[in-house]
């Protein structure tokens, strides 16, 4: 079988073992809940410290996802994954601590076309064959750097893409916008850290 194939197939049965488990934690079955925290904490901490920049706050934020997703799970319907639904619980926890901080949010262009999205999308594919972002982001400590210049929101992208290997289509699930919006975001994200690195060779730094 084809790596792609098997991978593939390896993803939809751990999302069927994750229905299962959740169909069971409704039931108050709390080894199933326990087991989809031990599946799912490792990527939760990193999404959460993807956005946040404190540890104490990526371990709280991690403590409240849970916490939510406990209280919250008799009202998940499944339609979308649990995994899905659980880094969306994320994010919005890191965006509303950040707000709580007085951090400014990022106002959303309208949902762009599908011919916009072309012709992004043609633009994005040059820039990849120019630049792989995430080979080029070996350390944390200078991925943090480079991302000083991104918005919240468009941090939150790259990370979830570059660093957690989320697709456009998870990345758009899990935000709740458009994925055309999220390939143009991702692709003005890229162009600054490129910016920013070709600046820093340039000065030396």
């Amino acid at each position: 079988m084809p790596l792609a194939a098997a991978g593939a197939e390896a993803g939809k049965a751990r999302r069927d073992d994750d229905r299962e488990l959740v169909r069971r934690a409704q039931k108050e079955d709390k080894e199933a809940f326990e087991e989809l925290v031990r599946r799912h904490q490792a990527r939760v901490f990193a999404v959460a410290g993807g956005i946040l920049r404190n540890k104490e706050d990526v371990e709280d934020i991690a403590q409240q996802v849970f916490l939510k997703a406990y209280f919250s799970l008799k009202r998940f319907d499944q339609r979308a994954a649990f995994s899905t639904w659980l880094y969306k619980i994320t994010v919005n926890e890191c965006w509303d601590l950040l707000r709580k901080r007085k951090v400014r949010p990022l106002l959303y262009e309208a949902d762009l076309s599908e011919e916009q999205a072309r012709q992004y999308g043609a633009s994005e594919e040059r820039e990849e064959q120019a630049q792989d972002v995430s080979e080029r982001l070996e350390k944390r400590q200078q991925l943090e750097r480079l991302l000083d210049c991104l918005e919240e929101r468009d941090r939150t992208m790259l990370v979830l893409k570059e660093v957690q290997g989320f697709s456009v289509e998870e990345i758009a699930d899990i935000l709740g916008i458009n994925g055309n919006t999220v390939k143009v975001r991702l692709f003005r994200a890229r162009q600054r850290i490129t910016e920013r690195v070709r600046r820093r060779r340039v000065a030396g730094v």
